[in-house]
């Protein structure tokens, strides 16, 4: 059995699942999701979005998120009755707080500290996943296609599996071609900074707030602009573009006034027209999305809107709760490392070969 654990880029609490796997299924026995404490929520959040910061801070968030990470297995394995023994490895992604994949000195850094969580769990920890994929020229992201791939496989029609984090990605799992698969843009990232600034509310639940908005299509088509979207894939971002300062400097270029609610709504046609722009590129099929954008009834309305011809669902109606989906992906990922299998897939990242990802942490 293995743990993952994944923390995204909403910053909106850590995932974890227990599961096993075999070389054609996966078993999930347990999940939960836990919440980050607040202070550390803001410190990682100033962090990623550039705030000046000592190597001493820096290194206190980091042993703080890996301290947080270990407490919260032991909290996980003490609520499912499971000890240490009983766990082959944990796989945990870190919390991301830079990654720049491009440019001559390419690199993307993920904090919690991975000694303190395999010294304070005494379970075998894999964590640094991105790193080798971008030392192989890759972008180090995404990673998850090659779990789709091996969770719903390809049959005669078209798959495409839209996770919406703070980020939104997809994997096109197409018959006979190879899979495809980079970060379309911002999920909830904007909306839930949007949100928080004006409501004081972490995320707009359902979409909400952004029903009894209006669009703006003028704003919406000059943030549809942003150079991001006309880069070719394998391609992927995050944080460190799509931050509240994007969307402040938006606005001043826009130089008209918006109410906070109508903001709010062309922030989740953003997302939607975003992610619908590069899957309608696919031809038709199944789009099925995970994350907690799934969770937003306006947002999933909204994409069966804009893509009329696509199934549209949740994963959950192919058996697979969206909430656990990522968290299971690194959970497999250190299954692959331990075994000794390819993790990345090279037409996703763009890496130039196969390899093995991820350091492993002994706890003795």
């Amino acid at each position: 059995m293995y743990i993952g654990i994944m923390s995204g880029t909403s910053l909106d609490g850590i995932d974890m699942v227990a599961a096993s796997f075999s070389d054609q299924s996966v078993t999930l026995h347990h999940q939960a999701e836990y919440p980050f404490p607040e202070t550390l929520k803001e410190k990682l959040i100033a962090l990623s979005q550039g705030a000046p910061v000592t190597l001493e801070e820096f290194g206190t968030i980091d042993h703080f998120l890996g301290k947080t990470y270990a407490e919260t297995v032991n909290r996980f394995l003490a609520e499912n009755d499971l000890k240490a023994h009983d766990i082959t490895a944990i796989g945990c992604h870190g919390q991301t707080v830079f990654h720049k994949p491009t440019g001559p000195m390419p690199f993307t850094m993920q904090l919690g500290d991975a000694n303190i969580i395999a010294a304070l769990t005494g379970i075998t920890t894999v964590a640094d996943f991105r790193r080798k994929d971008m030392a192989l020229g890759g972008q180090g992201a995404p990673l998850v296609p090659a779990f789709h791939q091996f969770l719903f496989g390809t049959d005669a029609s078209t798959k495409v599996v839209l996770n919406i984090g703070g980020i939104a990605n997809i994997s096109v799992l197409t018959p006979n071609q190879s899979i495809v698969g980079y970060d379309t843009g911002p999920g909830n990232m904007l909306m839930d900074s949007w949100i928080s600034e004006h409501k004081g509310k972490p995320y707009d639940k359902d979409g909400a707030w952004a029903s009894i908005g209006t669009v703006n299509q003028a704003l919406l088509n000059q943030m549809l602009s942003d150079g991001y979207f006309a880069q070719p894939a394998p391609k992927s971002t995050g944080r460190e573009l799509f931050h509240r300062g994007w969307l402040e400097a938006q606005l001043n270029v826009f130089n008209k006034p918006v109410n906070p609610e109508d903001v709010q709504a062309t922030l989740l046609a953003f997302t939607v027209q975003s992610i619908a722009n590069d899957v309608l590129r696919f031809g038709q099929g199944e789009l099925l999305v995970c994350g907690g954008g799934a969770r937003n009834q306006a947002l999933m309305a909204a994409l069966k809107t804009a893509l009329p011809n696509w199934q549209v669902m949740a994963t959950d109606e192919k058996g697979v709760n969206g909430d656990s989906l990522e968290a299971l992906a690194f959970a497999w990922l250190a299954h692959q490392a331990l075994e000794g299998k390819p993790g990345n897939l090279p037409d996703v990242t763009g890496a130039s070969r196969s390899c093995r990802l991820g350091a492993i942490y002994y706890p003795d």
